[in-house]
């Protein structure tokens, strides 16, 4: 019985070539997971403010989508800094800890 692993990341550890083998497709480090989702996050925010200055000056009629580019930002600056957050205190826990 072949056991397979269990895929809890969003990312494929390896796929099939045409030939059959397999070949290692590069994984992202967990550093480059933050990177991505920090400039997501980011695009969110210009997008929110882009969008806030198109209504300001009434190039916008329907206010349903500055509300949700807002929210959206909004949600994701909201988990950046809550990620942040647990980084730090797993970081100053690993620092109290004795050797």
């Amino acid at each position: 019985m072949e056991i397979t692993p269990l895929e809890m990341t969003p990312v494929k550890m390896s796929a099939h070539s045409h030939i059959g083998e397999k070949v290692e497709e590069p994984v992202k480090s967990f550093g480059e997971f933050v990177a991505d989702a920090l400039k997501k996050t980011n695009e969110l925010e210009l997008e929110s403010e882009r969008l806030n200055a198109a209504m300001a000056a009434g190039r916008i009629e329907d206010v349903s989508q500055v509300v949700v580019a807002s929210q959206k930002a909004e949600i994701a600056l909201q988990l950046t800094l809550q990620l942040r957050n647990r980084a730090t205190a797993a970081y100053q826990e690993i620092m109290r800890m004795q050797v």
